[in-house]
């Protein structure tokens, strides 16, 4: 069965839809359709913070830049819960330092339409698992190690497309209207870690418990 591997963009969400053998990437404004698009899927894997703190920041960031020397500021911390709720980012900041005792990004709270989409979607309760995954530490796991060139440099771009290649997914990444070739193959990343999930061999940051999805980063 394939897998479903998923990167924001400008136009809402790209996904790249594995079975193993072969890709086809995909396109939708809300995460709920860009999964309605992907048809029967055994895990869906999202580049998007899963599982908001309420009262301290997640383990999960901190262990992830461990995993990054040198490109550890391509982690995030994600937001308090309480952030979801609020109007502006004057307001969002005030409730993210009040939860976390930090304050919030603006690259953050540009991002937080997204996290909210993802988890409104998640009270649904879709009928497929679905876990939160990082296109960079999920390249350093396909890498042995950090990718020191970045995704928009042509270096750092043809890596990850031979690295997606060494693992099977071939995909096609052309840069498309609303669509940039480095979230195609971020999501081609995340898509290695459905699969892995899937199979039961992802690993989870933190390590345990393991039989919780969130809050984690699996690779």
């Amino acid at each position: 069965m394939a897998v479903l591997g998923v990167d924001g963009c400008k136009l809402g969400w790209v996904g790249v839809v594995w079975d193993g053998r072969s890709t086809d990437v995909i396109i939708a404004p809300t995460i709920g359709q860009l999964v309605d698009r992907a048809g029967d899927v055994e895990t869906v894997a999202i580049d998007t913070p899963i599982g908001l703190p309420s009262s301290e920041p997640r383990v999960a960031e901190k262990l992830a830049r461990g995993l990054l020397p040198g490109r550890a500021s391509t982690v995030f911390n994600a937001p308090a819960a309480s952030v979801l709720g609020q109007p502006d980012y004057h307001a969002a900041n005030a409730a993210n330092r009040a939860a976390l005792g930090l304050g919030l990004s603006k690259q953050t709270w540009y991002l937080v339409p997204k996290i909210r989409d993802v988890d409104e979607w998640l009270r649904t309760r879709p009928g497929v698992p679905v876990v939160e995954a990082h296109p960079e530490v999920c390249f350093a796991a396909m890498n042995g190690g950090v990718l020191v060139d970045g995704k928009t440099t042509t270096a750092g771009e043809a890596h990850r497309r031979r690295l997606l290649a060494d693992h099977g997914l071939d995909v096609v990444a052309d840069r498309r209207r609303g669509v940039a070739t480095d979230d195609i193959l971020d999501a081609a990343a995340t898509a290695w870690t459905a699969r892995r999930y899937a199979d039961g061999v992802a690993d989870r940051l933190p390590p345990e418990p393991r039989d919780q999805q969130h809050p984690a980063i699996w690779t």
